[in-house]
């Protein structure tokens, strides 16, 4: 679509199902929990996984979300011809974006098959971490995480990948 002159470069969008979804600027404890949860996860696990912030992950032929954090496997190079398509992690960020991250997003990465996905939720300050991706007949991709915890300011939570690993809440909530 860039190509053929529809969108910019500079246009802020995601394929998410078939359609073209806008993604809204980010403010500014939005880009400080990225930062934040960048810098924990890589500590979390180490140089063995890349950890991708912002960029596209190729779910389907329909869907190529640009989580605000993915952690996948290999190194940079590994993805130098094609996306990843499948993530040990998945973070969002989310405020303005809070419910849309929580039902269409959460089912498209519970479609994917991602064991983990975490939802830094600003609005009540508390980390939502959905696991266990089933089919459903009533989320928006057919798909849903059975288990979300929530972890609030003082709590840990560890990375399925890394169970060894915990990270404090309070280390990438703003």
């Amino acid at each position: 679509m860039i190509d053929a002159g529809v969108l910019t470069p500079e246009d802020h969008v995601e394929l998410i199902d078939g359609e073209i979804v806008t993604v809204t600027p980010q403010k500014s404890r939005h880009a400080t929990a990225v930062c934040l949860a960048e810098t924990a996860l890589r500590q979390a696990f180490g140089e063995h996984v890349n950890v991708r912030t912002q960029l596209p992950l190729a779910l389907d032929p329909t869907s190529e979300p640009e989580p605000d954090i993915a952690v996948v496997a290999g190194s940079p190079r590994d993805y130098r011809d094609a996306h990843p398509s499948t993530a040990l992690l998945i973070v969002e960020v989310a405020d303005t974006s809070l419910l849309f991250d929580r039902t269409t997003k959460a089912s498209l990465y519970a479609r994917a098959g991602i064991p983990d996905y975490w939802l830094l939720n600003l609005v009540d300050e508390v980390i939502e971490v959905h696991r266990d991706p089933q089919r459903s007949t009533d989320a928006p991709a057919g798909w849903r995480y059975a288990a979300v915890e929530r972890y609030g300011s003082r709590d840990r939570v560890a990375p399925l990948a890394r169970p060894d690993r915990f990270i404090a809440t309070q280390d990438i909530l703003p």
